[in-house]
């Protein structure tokens, strides 16, 4: 599996920069919303400050001149990016969206697009979710957006 569940341009665009200017920083999502704001989601080994937002910005100076740019700490409702993110909060509760609609864990289940339980398992491959429908293996391929939601 590639490293990102998903990637974009301006994802990769994002990664280079920071890992240029800060290795530490990890940018969990990176991603244009209407308006032409540049929404980026970072993470950090020692957390993340109001000085850290404003450096990562600092380092994205040049996209400034193409977009507003929003720089957040990941929140409760961490985005689920890397197959080690799932495997880091195994036991957690996170809603999982599909790029196409999928089999759905129980046998009558119509295939659906979106799905919420306990993060059962990760492996290199596929997350498994213990969902309201029953248990369902998503491959990382399949994932459209992923993250944790509060218990």
């Amino acid at each position: 599996m590639a490293e990102h569940v998903m990637t974009t341009s301006i994802q990769d665009t994002v990664e280079d920069r920071l890992r240029a200017t800060d290795p530490a920083v990890e940018v969990l999502l990176a991603e244009v919303v209407g308006g032409g704001t540049l929404r980026v989601v970072i993470d950090h080994p020692d957390g993340v400050s109001l000085e850290l937002c404003a450096q990562v910005t600092h380092h994205l100076g040049d996209l400034r001149e193409t977009y507003g740019i929003e720089v957040s700490s990941p929140g409760s409702e961490r985005p689920l990016v890397t197959s080690e993110h799932f495997r880091r909060f195994l036991g957690r509760r996170a809603r999982v969206r599909t790029r196409q609609p999928i089999a759905g864990g129980g046998d009558a289940e119509e295939p659906r697009r979106s799905f919420t339980g306990e993060l059962v398992g990760a492996d290199d491959r596929a997350v498994t979710l213990a969902a309201d429908s029953g248990i369902v293996t998503i491959p990382y391929a399949e994932i459209h957006r992923s993250n944790l939601v509060e218990e």
